[in-house]
């Protein structure tokens, strides 16, 4: 394990709290919950209240959330299933997402251009903002469903989706946020913002891995990828994981109750280490610095640094960082999420850096004085940096 770990954004420890709730049911109501003798009746009403918990949590009805298997199978769900139950009646699928989605929306609203219909992407700008007359646009163009990010995951922006929504809907569209980096840092209540789908993921919330939750809001159609027994109402068919299940809840009532805190603590930390950074590396850039972004994340652009042998010097001196998204396996290519922002750049690495519930202020000051001192080392040895 590495000495000081800043990257939350990718991925969170389990807490004890979701272990210990997912052991109880690994250990004991272990039941499958469409049996009918008593180990199942047991796991479903486990799995129901799991499904109680996370609906009074953000503020919805019970039925209206269904476990998934992660973020990236619910924003598929929600576009891909949404733009199959438009085809099923008659129209024509057309998904407008945001420039900056992750590539679990991009991929699917591709998907669904791919299957007949039609997608495009909203620009987005540097300011956060989101582009409205291409949103307009798309929408008197028949778009089906707008997807827009509630919190950027590479360079924690917060997307102006209020406006959004209202505009979507106004014109009989749906609209998905994917809320994934949200949770716990923003408020994330569908009572209160009329958004259709919201995705979750247990992984980002000190959960499991492989849990994740959509949101669909009572009379939105939305048509199931898979098929089978008619699990999580015919929508999520398979025999249901109860302790993902149960585990997402606790995960998500704890990032609830702890939001307003912890996020105040997280934008200390984020603070002081962008202030040490900024003192330290000559003509850094700080990728979303804007009012309203969310607290755990720092995005900073680092000039004539290449970012492989930076991550890797980091990673030798023990600190987590990334690049950026950790979704694309293994990818070293330029951000999408930068490119549609700040346009094309060369020469400059970017560092994504998460501090989280274990993040301490020491550990984000030494881990300040560690990046300086890579990159410095790094700028002395006069490397060349890929193109």
């Amino acid at each position: 394990m590495p000495s000081i770990y800043l990257d939350h954004a990718a991925t969170t420890p389990i807490r004890p709290e979701v272990r210990e709730g997912m052991i109880a049911i690994l250990d004991g109501d272990f039941g499958n919950p469409s049996s009918a003798h008593v180990c199942g009746r047991r796991a479903a009403a486990r799995l129901e209240d799991a499904r109680d918990r996370v609906a009074g949590a953000i503020g919805a009805h019970p039925s209206e959330i269904y476990f998934v298997r992660g973020g990236t199978e619910s924003d598929n769900t929600a576009i891909l299933g949404h733009c199959e139950a438009v085809r099923r009646t008659g129209g024509s699928p057309f998904a407008a997402v945001s420039a900056v989605e992750h590539k679990a929306v991009l991929s699917a609203a591709a998907e669904v251009g791919a299957r007949g219909g039609r997608w495009d992407t909203l620009p987005v700008y540097a300011d956060g903002t989101l582009d409205i007359d291409a949103l307009d646009a798309a929408l008197a163009d028949g778009a089906s469903i707008v997807s827009v990010m509630t919190v950027n995951n590479e360079v924690g922006i917060r997307l102006p989706i209020e406006a959004a929504v209202e505009r979507t809907r106004a014109q009989g569209a749906v609209f998905h946020t994917d809320a994934v980096q949200a949770l716990g840092k923003v408020s994330v209540d569908v009572g209160e913002l009329p958004v259709d789908l919201l995705s979750l993921t247990g992984h980002k919330i000190y959960g499991a891995k492989g849990t994740g939750v959509l949101f669909v809001r009572k009379g939105v159609e939305v048509a199931p990828l898979i098929f089978g027994g008619g699990q999580e109402r015919a929508l999520r068919p398979g025999t249901e994981d109860v302790a993902g299940a149960v585990g997402m809840s606790i995960a998500v009532e704890l990032a609830v109750e702890e939001q307003e805190s912890e996020s105040d603590r997280l934008r200390v930390l984020r603070d002081l280490l962008q202030s040490r950074l900024e003192d330290g590396i000559a003509d850094l850039r700080v990728h979303g610095d804007v009012p309203n972004r969310a607290p755990h994340i720092l995005n900073v652009g680092i000039l004539n640094v290449d970012p492989e042998p930076l991550l890797a010097a980091l990673d030798l001196e023990g600190i987590a960082a990334s690049a950026g998204s950790a979704c694309d396996s293994g990818a070293h290519t330029a951000s999408h999420v930068l490119e549609a922002l700040y346009g094309p750049a060369e020469g400059i690495a970017a560092l994504r850096l998460s501090p989280g519930h274990s993040t301490t202020e020491d550990e984000v000051i030494r881990a300040a004085e560690v990046t300086v001192n890579v990159v410095e080392r790094i700028r002395g040895m006069g490397a060349p940096v890929p193109a």
